[in-house]
């Protein structure tokens, strides 16, 4: 009686979610559409097929020396910027409407000031930085970039520029004056002695002075496990809108429920009879199917459209999939056991997956997040949802990288069920 009673319930279920036509759809397409924004954002430099975005800086050259225009030059030809050159008020208007990440003014009588600190003690010139305080990251970048440019411009006219020897032999003639250690003096004076030597016999023979360049040469290459894998930002998407619109699932289930108890549902099943145990086993069954079909339903129309592959393990996915959608199910049961009225819950079930959703890494990777704030989501499933699920896709790795989210997943599964138990009043029928 009991399992007969079990498998009518989860019969009902199905039938009800898939006889309302408009609302299957939308629990298929809504995470598909999503998830496939965020893919188009989130693609990664692997796709050769699309130009990377560029950060939009603007660079104001105040000083027209050698050494600023050797930077601006520099700068221009960076792959990674897109650059502009207007006036300070024009890139500081830029700033302001967001139309440009960094503004980088460089002052006048840059050139010299930086070519004496350069080679002396001097004092420092200074480049101001005029920035958009919403893109932090892409001012750390920004600097990176300016820092070598100044220091290959810097050097390359100090060691067989014109403005490099001026700067040189003025440089010489203060020395004695400059407040250095006997021993420092003398040494600094042999070294720029030597740089001069270097220019006098630039221009005797018409050939250019030694000069600094960057030291080496960068390769790029994104390190994944598996032997065919490359990073695709639609896998990712996908597992963080399909964890999400799970748990949206799970809210439907539980409130739901709450839905048969306000309309008297719950006295017709108990006069069945039925056993709490089985009537929650079975809304769980089904919740899990329903969350189940929507997940498997996303990653194949990631797989048809977006080419995104299980270079992992197949059934380490599996694995971690189950897991994420026993996880969503029992999520929704303590929903209704913890609830009051199905459109109260609602609301407040909603806050809480946006913000399980948020801080698990769904919406973006979770590595951009402050250092505690890491530390802190490891207490949040959708955290190991999405690792286990991008572990099992474009990481490509074995079914070892599994089984940790997989256990934890199905450790909270278990927590939401005993929860559930413990909370869940059938007499309030």
């Amino acid at each position: 009686m009991g399992f007969g009673a079990f498998v009518a319930l989860v019969r009902k279920d199905l039938q009800l979610f898939f006889s309302d036509r408009r609302a299957v759809i939308l629990t298929f397409a809504v995470p598909i559409a999503i998830a496939s924004f965020f893919g188009s954002i989130f693609r990664g430099g692997g796709d050769n097929d699309s130009e990377a975005a560029k950060i939009p800086i603007a660079i104001v050259d105040r000083d027209g020396s050698a050494i600023s225009k050797a930077i601006v030059a520099g700068i221009k030809a960076d792959k990674n910027l897109a650059v502009t050159t207007p006036s300070v008020e024009a890139a500081r208007s830029a700033v302001q409407k967001g139309d440009v990440a960094v503004a980088v003014i460089v002052p006048p009588q840059f050139g010299d000031a930086a070519g004496r600190a350069f080679l002396a003690r001097g004092a420092k010139p200074q480049v101001d930085l005029l920035f958009d305080p919403s893109r932090g990251a892409e001012l750390a970048m920004v600097r990176g970039v300016l820092t070598g440019h100044v220091m290959e411009a810097v050097g390359n006219e100090v060691f067989g520029g014109a403005q490099g020897r001026t700067i040189v032999n003025e440089t010489l003639s203060q020395l004695d004056a400059s407040g250095l250690p006997a021993d420092s003096r003398e040494t600094l004076r042999t070294l720029l002695l030597s740089v001069q030597r270097l220019n006098q016999q630039s221009s005797a023979t018409g050939t250019g002075g030694g000069g600094l360049t960057v030291p080496y040469d960068v390769k790029e290459d994104a390190v994944v496990a598996g032997g065919n894998a490359q990073y695709n930002g639609y896998a990712h998407s996908f597992a963080g809108m399909g964890i999400q619109f799970l748990l949206f699932a799970a809210i439907d289930l539980g409130t739901g429920i709450l839905l048969e108890r306000e309309r008297g549902i719950w006295k017709r099943f108990r006069s069945a009879p039925l056993s709490r145990f089985t009537f929650l086993t079975a809304r769980g069954t089904s919740g899990t199917i329903i969350t189940l079909l929507t997940l498997v339903v996303s990653f194949a129309f990631a797989m048809l459209v977006f080419d995104v592959r299980i270079h992992g393990s197949v059934l380490g996915f599996a694995a971690v999939a189950v897991a994420c959608s026993m996880m969503a199910a029992t999520f929704g049961l303590l929903v209704a056991a913890v609830g009051s009225t199905a459109a109260a819950t609602r609301r407040v079930a909603g806050f809480a997956v946006l913000i399980m959703v948020m801080l698990g890494g769904a919406w973006v990777p979770s590595f951009v997040f402050p250092a505690w704030l890491q530390r802190l989501t490891v207490v949040i499933p959708a955290r190991w949802a999405v690792d286990g699920l991008d572990a099992m896709t474009w990481r490509g790795l074995g079914i070892g990288a599994a089984v940790m989210p997989t256990v934890i997943l199905l450790g909270f599964a278990v927590l939401f069920a005993a929860l559930t138990l413990a909370r869940f009043r059938w007499e309030e029928a």
